[in-house]
C-alpha cells in the first residue's frame, strides 16, 4: 500500500512543475508535453492548407493519433494522482472536482473530439471539434514565467477589466441606439435595426472603419465623430489597467530576495525605525 501511494505521489510530482529542480524528470516531462502541444497545434493549422492536406494528410493523421494517445495517458495519470493535491484529496469527490476544474476540463476537451469523431460522420462538425484541442495551449501558460505573469495580472485586475468592458458596452448600446433613430429614415436598408447600428458602432469605436456604411445626416455625422473619439479613450482604459498590473508584478518580482540560509525566496519589505 505504501509503495502504491509512493508511486502515485511520484507521478503527481512529475506531472506538476517543480521549478526548483529544473533539470529533473518533471522538467523534461513537461518540456516534452509542451513540444507535443505546440506541434499538435501547428499540425491542426497546416492541415487546413489544401496542398499540405492532400500531400501530408496521413502523416498529420498519424501524429494526431500519437498526440491523442499521449494526452489521454497524461489525463488519466493526472486523474489518478490528483488526490495527492490537498484540494482533491477525497478519492471520489476529489477526482470529480478535478474533472470539472479549469485544467481538468482543458485536458478532457483536448482528447474528447478525437474519440467523438470516431462515431460522428459530419466532417464539418469534426473540424470544429478538432479546434478544441487548441485549448491545450492554455496548459503551456503553466510552463513559462511570462505567461504565468499574464494570468496573474488578468486575475488580479479582473474586476477593473470587467467594469471597463461593461462601460464600453453601455456606451456602445446608447450611441448605436441614438444613431439608429437619426439614420434609419434616410438609410433604412443600412441602419435597419439597432443591432445593425451596433455593428457600425463597433467599427467606429475600435477605429477599424471596415463597415460598408456610414452616417450621412449632419447630426449622425456629429454623433459618429463623437463615438470614434470616445472609443479611443474608452479602449485605452483596459490598456492602462493591464499596464499598471504588469508594472506592479514587475516591481513585486524585483523585490524578491533569497534567504542566505535556506535559499528560499521571499518578498523584501522596506521598514524604518522611528
Amino acid at each position: 500500500m505504501s509503495q502504491k501511494i509512493s508511486l502515485r505521489k511520484n507521478v503527481h510530482n512529475i506531472l506538476e512543475i517543480t521549478w526548483h529542480q529544473k533539470l529533473g524528470l518533471s522538467f523534461w516531462v513537461n518540456i516534452f508535453l509542451t513540444v507535443i502541444i505546440s506541434l499538435n497545434t501547428i499540425a491542426i493549422i497546416l492541415d487546413t492548407v489544401p496542398s499540405l492536406h492532400h500531400k501530408y494528410h496521413q502523416l498529420l493523421l498519424d501524429f494526431e493519433v500519437f498526440s491523442v494517445v499521449v494526452f489521454t495517458i497524461e489525463y488519466f495519470l493526472r486523474l489518478w494522482s490528483c488526490v495527492e493535491n490537498p484540494a482533491f484529496s477525497n478519492p471520489v469527490k476529489g477526482r470529480l472536482k478535478f474533472m470539472i476544474s479549469v485544467w481538468g476540463l482543458v485536458d478532457l476537451l483536448s482528447i474528447a473530439p478525437f474519440f467523438l469523431s470516431l462515431f460522428i460522420t459530419d466532417l464539418g462538425f469534426i473540424r470544429i471539434l478538432r479546434l478544441l484541442r487548441m485549448l491545450r495551449l492554455f496548459r503551456v501558460s503553466k510552463y513559462f514565467h511570462a505567461l504565468r505573469v499574464i494570468q496573474k495580472v488578468m486575475k488580479e485586475k479582473q474586476e477593473e477589466l470587467v467594469l471597463s468592458f461593461v462601460f464600453i458596452i453601455f456606451v456602445l448600446i446608447i450611441s448605436s441606439s441614438t444613431l439608429f433613430y437619426f439614420e434609419h429614415e434616410v438609410q433604412p436598408n443600412k441602419f435597419s435595426s439597432i443591432p445593425e447600428a451596433m455593428w457600425w458602432g463597433v467599427n467606429a469605436m475600435t477605429t477599424v472603419g471596415d463597415a460598408d456604411y456610414r452616417p450621412i445626416t449632419p447630426i449622425g455625422k456629429i454623433i459618429g465623430g463623437l463615438i470614434a473619439i470616445l472609443g479611443v479613450a474608452l479602449f485605452a482604459l483596459p490598456t492602462g489597467i493591464l499596464a499598471s498590473g504588469f508594472a506592479e508584478q514587475m516591481r513585486g518580482n524585483k523585490q524578491k530576495v533569497k534567504c542566505p540560509h535556506c535559499g528560499s525566496e521571499f518578498h523584501h519589505s522596506h521598514s524604518s525605525n522611528l
